[in-house]
């Protein structure tokens, strides 16, 4: 478990953007010996282990050479952030700062006060260039209460457009963010032609807790999911059926699900849909059989789910309190904000039973609004039974969120097990 947890809390220090997270994931497949292959490039026919990545979303796919229907674990590899804009450098009251642009549901306070980096893609003629700055660039300073006596009587208000842009030099420096990117990728600031540019919190992903039984770090929402779903599609490479197994296992890592998975990388695009036809048509399936074999299939979205929070007990709904370190989470809503039902629900639950991992159920609040995940968004691409999991976290949208270590390796387990029995 120690090894698991190390491996986790690695997985998400170097990978700050969505970007890094599906090139690390790359990267543990690459170990495990998955071949990449481009998207232009044929699906080579029979048994093999691959992975085509774009941008922030990777599929990969482990193909024994018999099989007749897919097994997918789905997750997603953004998590809400704060964006650099394109006209980036702005001047205010002696201070230089960039202009930011907030990514999906952010919890704005928790982004105050912090030392942060820079990270993101490049473009240039020839290609794309990544690149991490884990340096303290910037801070977002928050008015001293002197300046704002009613905040304890109103709380916090914060305006996204005027008061999120962080500062990172005093007036005199001349240096443009263009300038600093050309720094980062060596490239000459000319042949820059565009950047995807995010900022996040330089503090390391820790254990925690007076039995160092948590973790806190950014982004467990969602790259906990990415890494165990990472995780269990190389751990079933060493499985001796793995010739025979019947279901072609399927790693998908969707980039965009913070803000509605509506691209050409996220979940309600046709990426999955398009590499799944060429898998099976490279398995020699014709358009019928390739049909078939998704009314056979299973999809497992896996996205955190909440945690019972000891101070707003009464957000929660109260029949169904879920705990941190007790198990992963099955997640159920009549309006299909997830896509768990109960004929989706029960290989899940047979194979978590076989892995001897503990599950619970969490149900929302009829009185507030429930979010959502990948699951629906592929179930109603693919028209494949779905079921909605996670492991339970606290502070999520938070720049720094938190989770159990035991639960790391619930969900890792759960999922290697639904590659190996579903």
């Amino acid at each position: 478990m120690s090894d698991l947890v190390d491996s986790l809390l690695s997985f998400i220090e170097v990978s700050p953007t969505p970007y890094h997270c599906a090139r690390t994931a790359a990267g543990r497949l690459d170990a495990a010996g998955f071949t990449e292959i481009a998207a232009t490039e044929s699906i080579p026919p029979g048994a093999g282990s691959y992975y085509r990545i774009d941008g922030g979303s990777i599929i990969a796919w482990s193909h024994g050479g018999s099989a007749n229907r897919f097994t997918v674990l789905g997750a997603h590899t953004d998590s809400p952030n704060l964006r650099i804009r394109v006209n980036a450098d702005i001047q205010s009251a002696g201070w230089n700062q960039l202009g930011v642009e907030v990514y999906g549901g952010v919890l704005l306070n928790s982004w105050l006060d912090r030392e942060l980096g820079l990270a993101g893609r490049v473009t240039y003629a020839d290609g794309t260039i990544l690149f991490h700055d884990n340096r303290p660039l910037l801070r977002i300073p928050q008015l001293a209460i002197h300046l704002d006596r009613k905040i304890r009587e109103n709380g916090l208000k914060l305006d996204p457009q005027a008061h999120l842009n962080p500062v990172w030099s005093l007036e005199g420096d001349t240096g443009s963010f263009l300038g600093y990117l050309a720094e980062q990728t060596g490239l000459p600031v000319d042949s820059i032609l565009a950047w995807d540019v995010m900022a996040f919190d330089t503090q390391k992903p820790v254990r925690f807790g007076r039995n160092g039984d948590m973790i806190a770090a950014a982004r467990i929402d969602n790259q906990l999911s990415s890494f165990a779903a990472t995780e269990a599609i190389t751990q079933i490479q060493h499985d001796p059926i793995g010739e025979s197994r019947e279901a072609i296992a399927v790693l998908a890592l969707f980039d965009h699900e913070e803000v509605g998975s509506q691209s050409s990388t996220g979940a309600a695009g046709a990426a999955l849909p398009n590499v799944l036809e060429r898998i099976g048509a490279s398995a020699g399936w014709d358009r019928t059989t390739y049909l078939e074999a998704l009314s056979r299939s299973y999809v497992v979205s896996a996205d955190c789910a909440h945690a019972t929070h000891p101070n707003y007990v009464d957000r929660h709904e109260p029949d169904h309190r879920i705990a941190i370190n007790s198990g992963v989470v099955v997640k159920r809503n009549a309006n299909q904000r997830y896509a768990s039902d109960a004929l989706s629900e029960t290989p899940f639950r047979m194979a978590c039973a076989a892995a001897d991992v503990p599950v619970q159920t969490y149900v929302h609040r009829n009185d507030l609004p429930c979010g959502s995940t990948i699951g629906p968004a592929t179930a109603a691409e693919l028209g494949v039974r779905t079921v909605d999991v996670g492991a339970p976290q606290l502070a999520m949208h938070s720049i720094r969120e938190m989770c159990g270590v035991e639960d790391v390796g619930h969900l890792t387990k759960a999922l290697a097990s639904v590659l190996r029995i579903a």
